[in-house]
C-alpha cells in the first residue's frame, strides 16, 4: 500500500489507516500533521519501533471492535502503541498484556490547595525540600508501610479503601478517584508470591523513571465552567502524583507473559507477533490475568493514596495547612484492562477496553464520574515534561463515541531513555530548569538525562491536537515550580 494510502484523512485531526493484511477493524488516529509525518517517516524506514505498525497489528486481533484507536501522544510500545486503544467484545474478544503493559494502573492523582502561588513563593525551596525527604523514590525505593501476606492480600483486594482505613487519608478522597480506588474481580490468588514480595516495603514510593511529584501553578483557566465544577483557579497551587504499581505491577506483567503465550498456541490463535500474546477474555487464563490486573490497579490506588497522606504531612509542616485542606480533585490511571459499556453503530455494548498509555475520558452524564463532575465530565489528567507543562482536560460527547472515552495521558515520548541518556546531560538539564524558575530534586542524574524535556513531544502541540479533533477540551494548564524525580 502507497504511503499516502497508509493514513487517510477524516477532518480536523483525524485519521484512518484503512484495511490491510489481517486488520479486521482500521485504525483510527488522532494527531496533528507533524504527528503523522513522523509516523510515515518511521514506516518508511521498516523500523520495528514503528507505532503504526503496531496500531495496524492491534486492528488484527480477534474481536476488536469498530476500529484500534491512537491518540496525539502515540509512539511505539511493546506490541501495543503507547497511546492506543482496543475494545473487545466480551464474547469474542481477547486480553492482551501488551494492552495493559507492565506499570499496572501508572496514573496521575492531582491535589489542590486553596493557596494561590504569591502565598508560597518565599518557601518554594523548604516545601520542595521537606517532599524530597519525606516521599521515598528512586529505583528500588521502600517505603515506611510495614505490610504481612495478609495485610498485602488485603489491599490487593480492597485499593485506596485499604489505606485510608489505616488512617492515611479521609472517606471523600476515595469518591474522588477513578473507580473509587478499588477495581472489582481482584483476586490475590491470581498474584505470584514473587509480585508479593517485591511490594512487601513499596507502598507509598514514587519510583524511578517517567513518575515525578510536581509541585504545580494553574497557570491558565482554559475552560471557566469546568475548572470551577472542579475546584480550579487561576494561580492556584496544586500537586501531582505521577506513578504506579512499583514492582508488583512489573511482576505481575513479567508473568502473565508466558502464560498468555502458552494461550495463544492453546486456543489456536492468530497474533500479528509474539509481544501481541493474548487469551480469549472468558478462557481461565484471561480471567486469572484480568484478577491479577485488577489486584495491580488497586495497588496502584494505594500506593497514590500513600503518598498523598506523605504529601499532605509535608505541607503541614512547611505551608501551616491542615491535611484536610488539600483536596483530591481527581486520580485517574493510564495503563489498564476494564468493562465497560459503550454504543457502538447504536447499540450498548459491554467491550473489555484496553488504554496502553491512555486514560478514561468519560464526558458528560456517565454515572461513573464523581456527582460534582457529572454535568462536565470527570477531568483526565495529563503529564507533560518537567520543563513545560501538564494539563487538565475533560472528556466529551464524541469522544464518547470516537474513542471509546478515552484521553491522551501525557505528551508522548520521541527519544528512548536510552537514546536521551545520550543526547541530555543531568546537570545541564537541571540548570536549564532552574534558569526558567523550576527547581528539581532528584535521586539520580542519569534519570534526569533520560526524563529530559527534549525527549517528549511538545505537551501543547499534543493538547491542541486532541482539542482540534473533538474527543476532549482542555481545562486548565498547570506549570511546574517544584519537580521531585526519583
Amino acid at each position: 500500500m502507497s504511503e499516502q494510502h497508509l493514513l487517510v484523512p477524516q477532518g480536523p485531526g483525524e485519521w484512518i489507516a484503512p484495511l490491510q493484511g489481517s486488520m479486521t477493524v482500521p485504525g483510527r488516529v488522532f494527531a496533528d500533521r507533524d504527528t503523522i509525518a513522523q509516523l510515515l517517516a518511521d514506516e518508511g524506514t521498516q523500523s520495528q519501533w514503528s507505532a503504526l505498525a503496531q496500531l495496524r497489528n492491534v486492528a488484527a486481533l480477534p474481536g476488536i471492535v469498530a476500529a484500534a484507536i491512537a491518540l496525539p501522544d502515540i509512539h511505539p510500545g511493546y506490541g501495543f502503541p503507547i497511546g492506543g486503544i482496543g475494545a473487545f467484545d466480551v464474547e469474542t474478544g481477547v486480553v492482551v498484556v501488551g494492552g495493559v503493559g507492565f506499570d499496572i494502573n501508572c496514573g496521575v492523582r492531582l491535589l489542590a490547595t486553596p493557596l494561590r502561588y504569591s502565598q508560597i513563593e518565599s518557601r518554594l525551596e523548604s516545601l520542595g525540600e521537606a517532599l524530597f525527604q519525606r516521599i521515598p523514590a528512586g529505583l528500588g525505593a521502600q517505603g515506611e508501610l510495614r505490610l504481612t501476606i495478609l495485610d498485602l492480600d488485603d489491599l490487593l483486594k480492597r485499593g485506596a479503601e485499604y489505606i485510608v482505613s489505616k488512617g492515611y487519608g479521609f472517606a471523600e478522597d476515595l469518591r474522588f478517584l477513578e473507580e473509587e480506588g478499588c477495581i472489582a474481580g481482584a483476586d490475590p490468588h491470581a498474584v505470584s508470591d514473587l509480585a508479593k514480595h517485591r511490594q512487601f516495603r513499596q507502598v507509598g514510593t514514587l519510583g524511578s523513571g517517567n513518575h515525578y511529584l510536581e509541585v504545580q501553578v494553574v497557570e491558565d483557566v482554559l475552560d471557566s465552567e469546568s475548572a470551577e465544577a472542579y475546584g480550579l483557579f487561576q494561580d492556584q497551587v496544586v500537586v501531582s502524583i505521577h506513578t504506579g504499581s512499583r514492582a508488583l505491577g512489573h511482576q505481575i506483567g513479567q508473568d502473565y507473559l508466558k502464560d498468555m503465550a502458552r494461550a495463544s498456541a492453546k486456543y489456536n490463535m492468530h497474533i500479528p507477533e509474539p509481544e501481541l500474546a493474548c487469551a480469549p477474555i472468558n478462557s481461565d487464563e484471561g480471567r486469572r490475568y484480568l484478577a491479577a490486573v485488577a489486584c495491580g490497579a488497586n495497588c496502584a490506588f494505594a500506593n497514590r493514596q500513600m503518598i498523598t497522606h506523605l504529601v499532605r504531612s509535608a505541607v503541614q509542616d512547611v505551608l501551616g495547612l491542615s491535611p484536610r485542606d488539600i483536596r483530591t480533585i481527581y486520580d485517574i490511571g493510564h495503563n489498564n484492562a476494564k468493562f465497560e459499556s459503550h454504543v457502538v453503530d447504536g447499540i450498548t455494548r459491554q467491550l473489555l477496553v484496553h488504554r496502553k498509555g491512555s486514560t478514561r475520558a468519560f464526558g458528560p452524564g456517565r454515572d461513573e464520574s464523581p456527582p460534582a463532575y457529572r454535568e462536565v465530565g470527570h477531568p483526565i489528567i495529563v503529564g507533560g515534561t518537567m520543563g513545560t507543562a501538564s494539563y487538565v482536560l475533560r472528556g466529551t460527547d464524541a469522544g464518547m463515541v470516537k474513542a471509546f472515552g478515552s484521553g491522551i495521558h501525557g505528551a508522548g515520548r520521541t527519544l528512548s531513555r536510552k537514546k536521551a541518556a545520550k543526547k541530555y546531560w543531568g546537570e545541564t538539564v537541571a540548570a536549564q530548569l532552574l534558569s526558567q524558575g523550576i527547581r528539581l530534586w532528584a535521586h539520580s542524574l542519569k534519570g534526569i538525562s533520560e526524563e529530559a524535556p527534549g525527549a517528549y513531544k511538545d505537551i501543547h502541540h499534543v493538547v491542541d491536537a486532541t482539542s482540534a479533533s473533538g474527543i476532549a477540551r482542555a481545562v486548565a494548564r498547570l506549570r511546574p515550580l517544584a519537580v521531585i524525580k526519583g
